[in-house]
């Protein structure tokens, strides 16, 4: 889930916001800009884009046919200021502003190929898609918890099953309820607790190993952490996560096996 929420994180907020400058901008209005686009918390990466950095863009991107660099000059390319938003619902707010700046004569969207009458189309598309899979992501975990307490309040039933005899005498002498379901729930969180622990050792040791390439693989994009002391403290919170996981479905399992078990008989 880390892994899966950094990679979306990283390609939500790839599309850049290129804000192209008017040819007569003061410089100083310019800078202006910049300012408060760096200072803005749901802005990152401002870069200011001269006429000259357009046209040594537009070569390299045409490379293979120089005859194209060669017949255009830095003066057709405008000025531009590119950044990106930390979160996609800020982009048509961000672009919006942005068309009210007396410095900007149009805004772009790298994501957009249909210039500035499609961005809120894109925009929205690409918020739904990050929607979608944050919502399968949260089913898929749904899931998982689901199958964990069936296979838990299957192995509980049958613990209870086979000590019923030893229950009922239990009840006969008078024992008291939280007595006789102790073990049981006992127990559930015992096996609850292997298997979270044997679990994350075995993930935790498969990471370790493959981290170096994955984190290669994956070049900037975060997948995980760089450094060993982030990586532990990212299998120490997930470590704690499934063993308070673990410890809820463990005890809610056993009282609906022991509730279920007793009403069978």
């Amino acid at each position: 889930m880390y892994s899966s929420s950094k990679l979306l994180t990283y390609f939500e907020t790839r599309p850049q916001v290129i804000a192209f400058l008017k040819s007569d901008a003061v410089d100083a209005n310019i800078a202006d800009l910049q300012g408060r686009l760096q200072e803005n918390s749901h802005i990152k990466n401002v870069k200011y884009v001269s006429k000259e950095e357009a046209l040594s863009i537009y070569k390299k991107a045409t490379s293979d046919n120089p005859l194209l660099g060669q017949l255009v000059s830095p003066s057709i390319f405008p000025a531009s200021l590119e950044f990106s938003v930390t979160d996609l619902s800020f982009a048509q707010d961000t672009i919006d502003k942005l068309k009210g700046e007396s410095v900007v004569d149009s805004v772009g969207f790298t994501a957009a190929l249909g210039g500035e009458a499609s961005l809120n189309d894109v925009i929205g598309r690409l918020k739904t898609i990050t929607t979608y899979v944050r919502i399968g992501g949260i089913v898929f975990v749904g899931l998982l918890a689901t199958t964990s307490l069936v296979v838990l309040l299957v192995i509980t039933s049958m613990r209870v099953v086979g000590r019923r005899d030893e229950v009922e005498i239990l009840n006969l002498i008078g024992a008291t309820k939280g007595f006789i379901r102790s073990p049981i729930v006992i127990e559930a969180f015992i096996y609850t607790l292997f298997g979270v622990i044997l679990g994350w050792a075995i993930a935790f040791i498969a990471i370790l190993y493959l981290a170096p390439t994955v984190v290669a693989y994956f070049g900037e994009i975060p997948i995980l952490p760089k450094d060993a002391l982030g990586l532990f403290e990212l299998f120490g919170a997930i470590l704690g996560i499934e063993i308070f996981a673990g410890v809820v479905l463990a005890l809610s399992g056993s009282l609906i096996a022991i509730s279920r078990v007793k009403k069978v008989r």
